[in-house]
C-alpha cells in the first residue's frame, strides 16, 4: 500500500482485466461433438469474473462480450489484456480502445502471463463442466451465470484468505 492507506493501482479493481477463450466440446451419447466458447474475464486484484457462451469465436463476439464486461463489472475498467488469438485483433481490438479502455497483448506463447483466467479455466472444467452434462437442451448461458454468480459472491478463495471476490472488492474500496 501507498504511504496514503489507499490501496495502488495494481490492488483497486478494473486496473487490468484478463480476458480469454475457453474451448469446450461436449459429446452426447451417441458420440456426436458440440463446441461452443466460453468467453472469460477476470480482474486481476478481485478475482470478480464474467463469462460468457457463445456458439462462435470471432471477434463480434469478442466485441459483445467486452461491452457485457464494461456494463457488468462495479468498477471502471482501465485495461484489458489479452493473447494474440485472432478473436482479440483489430475491429474488437480498436472497440476496446475507443471505450477508453487500454488494449494489452501478452507475449506470444506466454499463458502464464494471463494466469488468472487461465487457472479459473482450470477450476471452471473441475467444477462447472465435468458436472454438466449437455445434449443442446440446456441453456448454457443460464447455467453459467449460476455458476459465476456462485464463483463471485459465495465461493472462497485462496488468494483472499477465504473471502469471495465481492468481499475483497469491498475491502479494498
Amino acid at each position: 500500500m501507498p504511504d496514503n492507506g489507499l490501496p495502488s493501482n495494481r490492488e483497486r479493481g478494473g486496473y487490468q482485466i484478463q480476458m480469454d477463450v475457453k474451448f469446450v466440446t461436449f459429446i452426447d451419447k451417441s458420440g456426436a461433438k458440440t463446441r461452443r466458447f466460453q468467453y472469460t474475464a477476470i480482474d486481476d486484484a478481485t478475482r470478480i469474473r464474467a463469462l460468457k457462451i457463445y456458439e462462435r469465436h470471432n471477434q463480434a463476439n469478442a466485441i459483445n462480450f467486452v461491452d457485457h464486461v464494461n456494463a457488468t463489472f462495479p468498477f471502471r475498467i482501465q485495461e484489458i489484456r489479452t493473447d494474440n488469438s485472432h478473436e482479440f485483433q483489430a475491429k474488437s481490438h480498436w472497440h476496446v480502445e475507443d471505450k477508453g479502455i487500454r488494449h494489452a497483448y501478452i507475449k506470444p506463447g506466454s499463458p502464464q502471463l494471463n494466469g488468472k483466467v487461465e487457472r479459473s479455466h482450470r477450476s471452471d472444467e473441475q467444477e462447472f463442466y465435468q458436472l454438466l452434462s449437455y445434449t443442446g437442451d440446456v441453456d448454457l448461458n443460464a447455467k453459467l451465470a449460476e455458476c459465476e454468480q456462485f464463483y463471485n459472491l459465495a465461493r472462497p478463495h485462496g488468494a483472499h484468505n477465504g473471502k469471495t471476490p465481492y468481499e475483497a472488492l469491498r475491502e479494498k474500496l
